[in-house]
């Protein structure tokens, strides 16, 4: 069983990005994110090439000739890699690299690697390697010489074993294995949150795109020490980390991994109990780059996926980090509604801290209460707003302990327990 950090690092690979312009999406700006993508798995891009088409060739997504040019280009100038923006199925790899002569993967493939040199945690790397076997389950067939590369390239790498069997009843095992040991880490989660509603902690999640400065925030916030550099997927394994608000109240600030457009379906589904994180906090930051000419689609990115998560209604703020090196005019721009930070110099920090204490609602309070049964609609405005700890049924009426917010607190005056 070969680990992470024990793949033996080789010469960074020379790639050719290949994109198919059929209209869709910017193809343009994708390529440019898939060469971050490459520089962050360590390969070196020597060239991105892009073809118009009214749909994609069946047999090998590309055009004939063009493929013949990739080929030619490949062997002059020692590329040894060709990534697609695109999933491909396993006979289009096996047909690209019969045409080119040179090791073949897409978008997914890429995006799975740097997740498998990224995850450190137990769960990170059970999720990576779940993601990767449902991945190339249904890829096996023909998928010969790929296969054959595990372990030894970008796209191939993994947390779990060096070579993947072939064989579907293995991989299907392997996967109801990992997906009943996630099962156990979910529910140690679950307990983790229940515990935390309990003990009224408030959740403020730290949301956006991939390389905004989203552990840069944490860190200068809370002095947490997460690893934060300029590359995309950094962090990949969620940190959280205590922070005090002005007004004196505690919250516990989580930074989630990042976002990519287009981002697999699979892998939404893969790190859903990280990203619930997001969808269960009582508040969302959404982080920006303000200088990206790509920020408001790097904003409606992490909206969709909220919304996927189910967390469309969740309380939220958005906040465009790297202001500094923007003009004055330019950040004006974005005020009142958005907020405008720095998070490497600190320029705004106050001001957000201000914004997330009067976004949240008002701390807890912890009560007893002796409810005459007739009043039972208040038990479940309790329910709806608040935490019950303790329910007790008595021949004068409900004995309730719990945390409810200083709206339910003044209704719930005349039935206080007289200590």
């Amino acid at each position: 069983m070969q680990k992470i950090s024990e793949i033996i690092e080789q010469t960074p690979e020379r790639a050719v990005l290949v994109a198919v312009d059929t209209g869709a999406y910017d193809v343009e700006i994708s390529l440019a994110e898939l060469a971050e993508l490459a520089k962050s798995a360590g390969a070196e891009v020597v060239a991105s090439v892009s073809q118009k088409r009214g749909d994609f060739d069946r047999r090998t997504l590309i055009g004939a000739g063009r493929l013949e040019e990739i080929h030619s280009f490949a062997a002059a100038n020692d590329v040894n890699l060709l990534i697609f923006d695109h999933e491909l199925t396993a006979s289009q790899i096996r047909n690209i690299e019969a045409a080119v002569e040179i090791p073949v993967i897409d978008r997914t493939m890429l995006i799975l690697d740097i997740f498998a040199r990224r995850a450190f945690t137990h769960e990170g790397r059970l999720q990576v390697e779940l993601a990767q076997l449902r991945y190339r389950l249904p890829r096996l067939t023909g998928q010969g010489k790929a296969l054959s590369r595990l372990g030894g390239g970008i796209g191939t790498r993994g947390p779990g074993e060096s070579k993947l069997e072939s064989d579907r009843r293995h991989i299907r095992r392997r996967v109801q294995a990992l997906e009943a040991q996630l099962a156990k880490v979910e529910k140690r989660r679950e307990l983790l949150r229940a515990r935390r509603k309990k003990e009224d902690v408030t959740t403020v999640t730290i949301v956006g795109y991939t390389n905004v400065g989203k552990s840069t925030l944490l860190n200068t916030l809370t002095d947490a020490g997460v690893l934060a550099e300029d590359m995309l997927f950094a962090t990949l394994d969620p940190a959280a980390r205590a922070l005090t608000l002005p007004d004196g109240r505690s919250v516990m600030l989580v930074d989630t991994v990042g976002l990519v457009r287009r981002l697999p379906h699979g892998l939404v589904k893969a790190f859903h109990s990280t990203l619930e994180e997001a969808a269960l906090a009582d508040l969302i930051l959404i982080l920006c780059d303000a200088g990206s000419p790509e920020t408001d689609e790097q904003i409606q990115v992490a909206q969709d996926v909220l919304a996927g998560l189910g967390a469309a209604d969740t309380p939220r703020l958005i906040v465009r980090n790297k202001c500094d090196l923007l003009s004055l005019s330019e950040q004006g721009a974005f005020a009142p509604r958005e907020i405008c930070i720095s998070a490497k110099t600190g320029d705004g920090l106050s001001a957000l801290l201000d914004r997330v204490a009067a976004a949240l609602p008002g701390p807890q309070a912890r009560v007893e209460l002796l409810l005459p049964y007739e009043n039972g609609a208040l038990l479940a405005e309790i329910r709806e707003r608040g935490t019950i700890l303790e329910e007790d049924y008595a021949e004068d009426g409900m004995r309730i302990t719990a945390l409810v917010d200083q709206r339910s607190l003044r209704r719930l005056a005349p039935f206080l327990k007289k200590h």
